[in-house]
């Protein structure tokens, strides 16, 4: 299957893709067994690869990004491209698990808080039977850790590792390690092991329908203030470049 060409937003490219396409596109890859990585985009990933060197090549390099959050949606209307969807890895986690499920795809989950990566197995196993999750392990992304982790995945051998180390840790580290593990996809999934256990509520559907789960996350998580300050960051720098695009014609 070919991959959609990336548009690019502030210099970081995203695919535009649906869930649909998604899973076709990781079906593909599963098949062809050489290992991928997927990254879920979203503002502040964006705003951090413009500070951070080594993320932004991680983002540049990934096989496949999807748009995660709004702002890019709206950043690619302003730019004059469209994309069609989001594709977040919170909703993407249950997508992939009822595809798993019929395709027998082996599934590993990997990071989060001690026991949330095995609860969210399980009950994504209960929702969709015939689901085989091979492994779960919290770990940690720090490279003393890697060589259990390493041995745990090896002995498995799954389709798709998903880890849940938080951005950009989570990427930086799939990056690093992927051709070691040999997983033919390795996605980072944030907190979406935290939603399916119920550790960490999404926003209601109505603030998802309206476009304010960045609200949601602002008033269950206030420790996120200062992150969130990039979200009126990548406005302003969108705007402007858009500017300096029309500015050139």
């Amino acid at each position: 299957m070919r991959i959609p060409d990336p548009l690019f937003i502030l210099g970081i490219p995203v695919h535009p893709i649906t869930y649909p396409l998604f899973l076709d596109i990781v079906a593909d890859f599963i098949a062809e067994r050489s290992p991928r990585q997927i990254c879920t985009a979203n503002p502040e990933f964006v705003m951090t690869a413009q500070r951070d060197p080594a993320f932004r090549q991680v983002l540049q390099g990934a096989d496949l990004v999807a748009a995660d959050g709004v702002g890019l949606l709206w950043a690619a209307r302003r730019l004059g491209h469209d994309l069609p969807q989001r594709v977040t890895g919170s909703d993407g986690l249950f997508y992939l698990a009822e595809r798993a499920a019929r395709s027998g795809w082996r599934l590993y989950f990997l990071g989060a808080q001690p026991g949330v990566a095995a609860a969210a197995a399980h009950k994504l196993a209960v929702r969709y039977p015939g689901l085989q999750v091979v492994g779960t392990y919290d770990g940690s992304p720090a490279d003393s850790d890697f060589p259990a982790i390493a041995e745990r995945i090896r002995a498995v051998q799954p389709d798709l590792l998903l880890v849940a180390y938080g951005a950009p840790g989570q990427d930086l580290w799939i990056a690093r390690h992927k051709i070691e593990l040999n997983v033919p996809v390795c996605m980072g999934v944030g907190g979406a092991f935290d939603h399916v256990v119920g550790v960490r509520r999404r926003a209601p559907a109505w603030m998802i329908r309206l476009n304010m789960e960045w609200l949601w996350r602002l008033i269950t998580q206030p420790w996120r203030w200062r992150r969130q300050l990039d979200l009126p960051r990548f406005v302003w720098a969108v705007l402007r470049s858009g500017a300096a695009s029309s500015d050139q014609t």
